[in-house]
């Protein structure tokens, strides 16, 4: 059967599972699209990877690429395969000394660390027509910013000055409060658009 690559789209939060994400991948030159439902701690970790943060210590996908780094293995591509009763499935194709490997993992976990490895993501057609979707452009504009977004209606951060919003920023990060910066970074994103 033959794969498809896919693209992170972009992250918002779920309609239908209170405190998820979805995840949105997309065919590479098509319109189809896989939401997946992946919960706040990945989609954290998915989203200060794109957003290259530096965390003051590692998470746990970062833990897992420096021992797969220190050991010699590699992440080849992540392969989502199935998809069964509401849930995706995936696999890491791996290689060490030329020995290939293939590992069960979580989808979120998959394209977690497929971003810390820069290898492709795939799927198959089989799985696209189950499971994909095409989306209206309302809901394309609403996705297409590849972080977790503010979930609050009122942004506490609104009246801070940009001084205020870095010093915060910095903060957070050493705090390692990935959520609080997300928000804080997005704030600041916000107004360097306005100008």
């Amino acid at each position: 059967m033959q794969n498809i690559r896919l693209e992170i789209i972009g992250m918002s939060y779920s309609q239908s599972q209170s405190g998820a994400y979805a995840l949105i991948l997309g065919e590479v030159g098509g319109e189809r699209r896989l939401p997946i439902i992946i919960g706040g701690f990945e989609a954290q970790s998915i989203a200060i990877e794109l957003e290259k943060m530096k965390p003051s210590r590692p998470l746990t996908h970062d833990l897992f690429k420096n021992f797969a780094d220190h050991y010699g293995i590699n992440i080849k591509q992540v392969i989502i395969n199935k998809f069964e009763k509401g849930v995706f499935f995936a696999k890491l194709l791996c290689v060490s000394e030329n020995i290939e490997s293939e590992i069960d993992a979580r989808t979120s976990d998959a394209v977690a660390l497929a971003i810390r490895f820069k290898c492709p993501i795939y799927t198959n057609e089989k799985l696209l027509k189950e499971a994909g979707v095409i989306l209206d452009e309302t809901k394309k504009s609403d996705i297409k910013q590849n972080k977790v977004p503010d979930k609050s209606p009122d942004n506490e951060y609104a009246d801070l000055s940009l001084n205020e919003l870095h010093r915060i920023l910095k903060e957070a990060v050493d705090n390692e409060a990935y959520e609080k910066a997300s928000v804080i970074r997005d704030e600041i994103q916000k107004r360097k658009a306005k100008g």
